[in-house]
């Protein structure tokens, strides 16, 4: 018997290693318990772990088993944090009984959302009170469809969350780009998620000229939109203003060459869907045209529909208010370059779904329309939004 198990022994020395293996592994797994049970033991520091035992079986099974270190919140705090934006807009109740009321509690929303400082508030005041009629519509007769409440309770069941653009440095925004030859890290523009006052929930400034929203934008550190920068920030990739703009034509050249050659999609995808945005809402009963008395700003909250999103996250570019943009008719209009460019407008409003007044897809451009009004048209279902240059 002692010879038959001494050659079994030499035979297979394979069995004796793995057999040693498992018992020096045991012992260290003991080790480990007596360490992390034991009166005042250090907790999971590393000096305190046992090296493992480094043999050919052993390996094996060390490598099968959980790392120590590999603890849950170890791994949590591997993982990227993702910051989201603030959602809880300041004083939900309905717009004031007068227009004053209106501009005073929207000038305390933006200044708490966007964390601007007094003389920021008292620009963007003074921009308004350029005209009587600016604000989120004529308390007389307008009618919002949906509250401010009724909204973030909408978005909350939607799981809407806003992700914080760090590239933008400002709250609300999202950098815009080509993907197909940059990164987001490379983007050398954002685009505001909502139309002003660009925060989640409240309704779009309406009556509001071109010019307003310059000077709005300039007293954000920001500026108004280029036409090329909305259309590509609605349709999802941001073209170079050379492919974009025909500056050895007039305007209306310009427009003709780009509508006949431009790729059709809205924000929400390749088939048109007014559904999907705010454009369920209704004119005033008096409302035939236009006028401060008989129609009425009858908006919805901005992001109120979590569906009507571009790819890049901006919202309401198709219904809601429709919104003023530069249009640069040569190279040092561009906004990139402190121009300024012609009025231009974009997107549809809230009454699509009723009657579609013009075409609304991402890439559409609009005839010059109230060219004898030019940077100071402003009208009931009118807005903006703006666009900030990053390095």
């Amino acid at each position: 018997m002692v010879t038959r198990s001494s050659s079994l022994r030499f035979r297979h020395p394979g069995v004796l290693a793995l057999a040693l293996g498992f018992w020096l592994v045991a012992c260290g797994q003991e080790s480990r318990d007596e360490a992390s049970s034991g009166a005042g033991a250090p907790g999971n520091r590393t000096s305190d772990l046992p090296h493992p035992v480094v043999t050919a079986s052993a390996a094996v099974t060390v490598d099968a088993a959980p790392t120590p270190l590999a603890t849950a919140s170890a791994v949590a705090s591997a993982a990227p944090v993702v910051e989201y934006e603030s959602d809880e807009l300041p004083e939900l109740d309905e717009p004031g009984e007068t227009l004053a009321s209106q501009r005073a509690a929207l000038l305390r929303r933006v200044r708490a959302m966007h964390r601007l400082d007094d003389g920021q508030i008292a620009a963007i005041d003074a921009a308004m009170a350029r005209a009587k009629k600016t604000g989120q519509g004529n308390p007389e007769s307008t009618t919002h469809p949906m509250t401010r409440a009724e909204c973030m309770a909408k978005r909350r069941e939607a799981g809407v969350r806003d992700e914080k653009k760090a590239r933008c440095g400002s709250p609300y925004m999202v950098p815009i780009f080509d993907p197909a030859t940059e990164t987001e890290e490379q983007a050398k523009v954002c685009v505001d998620r909502y139309e002003f006052p660009g925060i989640p929930c409240d309704y779009p400034l309406t009556w509001v000229s071109m010019a307003q929203g310059q000077e709005i934008c300039k007293a954000m550190g920001k500026r108004l939109c280029d036409a090329h920068e909305w259309e590509g920030g609605c349709a999802g990739a941001l073209r170079p203003p050379e492919e974009e703009y025909s500056f050895f034509h007039d305007r209306a050249g310009m427009r003709g060459q780009h509508n006949s050659r431009r790729e059709i999609r809205w924000a929400y995808g390749d088939e048109k869907d007014h559904a999907k945005c705010g454009t369920s809402s209704m004119k005033s009963r008096s409302c035939q045209s236009s006028g401060w008395k008989e129609c009425g700003s009858n908006t919805f909250p901005a992001g109120s529909f979590p569906e009507c999103k571009s790819p890049f996250g901006i919202y309401d570019q198709h219904g809601n208010a429709a919104e003023h943009m530069a249009l640069p008719l040569k190279r040092q209009d561009l906004g990139s370059r402190g121009g300024l460019g012609a009025a231009e407008m974009k997107g549809s409003w809230f009454i699509f779904q009723k009657y579609e007044a013009h075409t609304d897809d991402c890439r559409w451009r609009a005839p010059s329309w109230h060219d004898n009004e030019g940077r100071h048209h402003a009208n009931y279902h009118l807005g903006f939004r703006c666009c900030k240059d990053v390095e």
